[in-house]
C-alpha cells in the first residue's frame, strides 16, 4: 500500500481538469429539478401512486452517478501521474563474503573440511543471486584483503574462492571494516586508522600468547576506534536499515588479531549494514596438530551471534556441507528484501477508476437494464 503521506503528481497543473466532477454533478441535480417541476398530463391521483416510486428511481439513478463520478475522479486523478512511496520486493544491490581462511579452517569436523565445505556453498550461493546482484570476497586471516571487489562477473568470483588458501591468525574484525568499506566507498570510513593494530594479537586469543603491552595495544585500538570515525562521519542511522548491502561472514568465530569483531560489527550497524553471521563447525570442535603442536579448535558461536545480533541480522550454524548448503538457500531467501521507493502509481490509479466505474455501470443495468 502506498503511504499516503507521500503522495505527490507529475503534472500537478492537470488537477484542475477535477473540477469537471462537481459542474458535471450540478448540471445533473439541475436536470432532475427540471424534470421534477415539467407539467405531466397525468391525473392526480396517478402521479400519487406513482411518486413514491419515481423518487426512488431518483435516488437510485443518483447513487449510480456517484459511484461513477468516483472512479471519473480516479481516472483524472492518473492524468496528473500521482506517484508515491510504496514497499516493494527487491534484492541487495552488494553483498560482501568474508571468508575466515584461516588454520582451524583446516578442521574437519565438516566434512571434507570446513574451508572446502565454505568454498562449495559459498559458489552455490553466489549462483543462486540474480543477475544484478554484485558480489564480493574478502579473505581474512592473519590480516584481511578484498580477493574479489564486488562484481557480477560469476567467473571471477568462482576462481577467487577457488583460490582462497589458508594462512595463520585470524582477524575478523578487519575482514568485516574492509568488507564495509568495499560496500560503502562514499562513506569515508577511514581504514588505516580503525586497521592500525591489525598486526597484532590480542589478549586472551590463544595465539601469539597474551602479555600486558598486548593488553595496552588493544585497548589504544578500540580507544581510537570514535576518532577514526569522527573525520566527516555521517550521523548513524538504525541498524540493519540499509537494505541495499549486506555482509555475510563465514568463519568458526575465534578471531586474535586485528581490531575487536565487535566493535566492528557495532560500526557496521551505525551504517544501516546487516551482517549475516555463518558458524563453520562444531561447539566441541577438533584438534589440529601443526609444527608439532596441538591445539583444539571450537566453534565460538557466542560472538558470532552477537555480530549477527548487533547488525540485526541471523546467524546459522553449519555442522555439515548439505547444512551449509540450506544454509545458503535460506540466506538468498534472507537477502529478498522490502524497499520503500518512490514510485509512478498513474496506472494503479486508474485501473481503479475504471474497475469502479465498470462495477456501478453493471449494478445500474443489473437493477435497471441501462447503465443510468
Amino acid at each position: 500500500m502506498p503511504e499516503l503521506h507521500s503522495i505527490s503528481f507529475i503534472w500537478p497543473r492537470l488537477l484542475w481538469l477535477l473540477l469537471a466532477v462537481p459542474v458535471l454533478a450540478l448540471m445533473y441535480a439541475l436536470w432532475v429539478w427540471y424534470q421534477s417541476r415539467r407539467p405531466s398530463g397525468w391525473s392526480g391521483a396517478t402521479r400519487a401512486a406513482s411518486g413514491s416510486g419515481a423518487a426512488a428511481g431518483v435516488w437510485q439513478r443518483t447513487l449510480t452517478l456517484s459511484f461513477v463520478a468516483i472512479g471519473l475522479i480516479l481516472l483524472l486523478l492518473a492524468l496528473a501521474r500521482p506517484r508515491a512511496i510504496l514497499l516493494l520486493p527487491g534484492w541487495s544491490d552488494s553483498v560482501m563474503l568474508v571468508m575466515d581462511s584461516s588454520g582451524s579452517m583446516r578442521a574437519d569436523d565438516i566434512k571434507p573440511s570446513r574451508i572446502e565445505a565454505a568454498q562449495a556453498a559459498a559458489l552455490s550461493f553466489i549462483d543462486a543471486q540474480p543477475p544484478q546482484v554484485r558480489v564480493g570476497v574478502v579473505s581474512a586471516a592473519g590480516a584481511a584483503a578484498i580477493v574479489q571487489a564486488p562484481t557480477d562477473d560469476r567467473d571471477a568470483l568462482r576462481k577467487a574462492i577457488e583460490g582462497l588458501s589458508l594462512q595463520r591468525g585470524s582477524a575478523l574484525g578487519s575482514g568485516i571494516v574492509i568488507a564495509l568499506s568495499a560496500l560503502l566507498p562514499g562513506a569515508g570510513i577511514d581504514v588505516q586508522a580503525l586497521l592500525n593494530e591489525e598486526e597484532r594479537p590480542r589478549p586472551g586469543s590463544g595465539a601469539g600468547g597474551s602479555t600486558g603491552a598486548g593488553a595496552g595495544m588493544a585497548a589504544g585500538a578500540a580507544s581510537a576506534l570514535p576518532r577514526a570515525q569522527k573525520k566527516e562521519r555521517p550521523p548513524p542511522v538504525a541498524p540493519g536499515s540499509n537494505k541495499a548491502t549486506a555482509i555475510i561472514l563465514l568463519s568458526d568465530g575465534q578471531s586474535n588479531f586485528g581490531p575487536d569483531m565487535i566493535k566492528m560489527a557495532e560500526l557496521a550497524a551505525s551504517y544501516g549494514v546487516r551482517v549475516f553471521t555463518v558458524g563453520m563447525g562444531t561447539p566441541q570442535g577438533v584438534i589440529l596438530k601443526a609444527n608439532g603442536m596441538s591445539m583444539r579448535v571450537r566453534l565460538d558461536e557466542a560472538a558470532l551471534e552477537k555480530v549477527a545480533s548487533i547488525t540485526r541480522a541471523d546467524y546459522f550454524r553449519a555442522t555439515s556441507q548439505n547444512e551449509l548448503a540450506r544454509i545458503y538457500g535460506t540466506l538468498s531467501k534472507s537477502m529478498s528484501l522490502q524497499k520503500h521507493q518512490l514510485t509512478e502509481i498513474s496506472a494503479l490509479v486508474a485501473l481503479f477508476g475504471m474497475l469502479w466505474i465498470i462495477a456501478a455501470s453493471a449494478w445500474s443495468i443489473w437493477r435497471h437494464g441501462r447503465v443510468i
